[in-house]
């Protein structure tokens, strides 16, 4: 794995494996997002009783906090099966009317990154939500005419990263929306200790909270980061995963305490030192560290904003006073520059 996918949120190849061995199956099992699992336990204990397919749902939130998760649990806790897919490959109006009317009676069908299906594919979507039911074209040009295929009652759960990006026709369909959060140090502990449980991964206390803590705030990460610990205790050390194996393997990868990366810190330090502490624009960011001006947006930025190391403003980016005092660098004499 490249260096600089250590702390990107989004999956990379060798999570895929890893995901299906420590996914929870059951909302018990299911650490943080308290309030999006009590809304849920209700919704589909009412949803059982009534003998009725739960509510569609829109889960939201930055990538890595276990959206798929949820959805593949909310199945289980349903007793029904999940057709899961995704925004750009359902290309065709054919396409989608097939996995619809393949669905069993209460399926889930998850699609993720549903902000990128396209606009032939959406409107296909509102009427299977709404009345269950899919309108297909038989025959082409003057003799084409339309059916309705009834389909059985389903979920749908879409889950996005760009919540903004969905049309309004299609957020007003969904029953609820669940908005997920980063993650406590905390709930990041548990999942670190229950992940090296099911991998037979000897990791104490203090070596759990100090991988925790440099994840983030997301579950994905720190699963990746104790991989790379994992190694290293097996190679340099006893096999045992302690606060000192951990940072020293963290230190090796170069990520410091508060979870930053090279690219993180090489971000702040243009803004300060070429730029003056901003406000500079994206693109030229983008340039002066040498990465695509997506990564900086979707990996990098987030993070930084979350800490408060980094603002937003319409003039561009700016660096905040905490960023200056992390990197030990005296503020100018009029202060840092104005936050808009």
């Amino acid at each position: 794995m490249a260096e600089r996918e250590i702390v990107s949120p989004r999956p990379v190849d060798d999570d895929r494996v890893f995901d299906e061995q420590i996914r929870p199956q059951r909302l018990e099992d299911f650490p943080g997002q308290d309030p999006i699992k009590d809304k849920l336990r209700i919704a589909i204990a009412a949803a059982r009783q009534r003998g009725e397919p739960l509510d569609h749902l829109l889960l939201s939130g930055p990538p890595g906090l276990g959206k798929t998760t949820l959805a593949r649990i909310i199945a289980n806790e349903m007793g029904v099966n999940i057709r899961q897919s995704t925004g750009p490959v359902i290309e065709r109006q054919a396409d989608l009317s097939a996995i619809l009317t393949s669905l069993e009676e209460f399926d889930v069908f998850f699609i993720d990154e549903i902000h990128r299906l396209n606009n032939a594919v959406e409107e296909t979507l509102y009427s299977a939500m709404e009345d269950f039911e899919v309108d297909i074209m038989l025959g082409k040009g003057p003799t084409a005419r339309s059916m309705k295929i009834g389909l059985k009652p389903f979920t749908l759960i879409g889950a996005t990263t760009r919540a903004g990006l969905l049309t309004p026709p299609l957020r007003a369909r969904f029953g609820d929306t669940c908005r997920f959060e980063f993650y406590t140090p905390a709930e990041l502990r548990y999942i670190v200790i229950r992940a090296a449980r099911i991998l037979k991964v000897e990791v104490d206390d203090d070596g759990a909270l100090e991988v925790a803590t440099r994840s983030r705030g997301t579950a994905r990460i720190a699963n990746r980061l104790l991989r790379r610990v994992r190694d290293y205790a097996q190679v340099k050390g006893d096999g045992v995963v302690t606060r000192e194996t951990a940072d020293a393997a963290l230190e090796m990868l170069r990520i410091d305490a508060l979870g930053l990366d090279d690219m993180d810190r090489a971000i702040i330090r243009a803004v300060i030192d070429k730029f003056s502490g901003g406000p500079v624009g994206v693109s030229s960011l983008a340039v002066a560290v040498g990465e695509e001006r997506q990564t900086l947006e979707e990996v990098h930025e987030p993070y930084l904003i979350q800490i408060g190391f980094l603002k937003r403003t319409p003039q561009g980016r700016v660096a905040t006073p905490l960023a200056y005092r992390h990197f030990g660098i005296e503020l100018p004499p009029a202060g840092p520059p104005e936050l808009f």
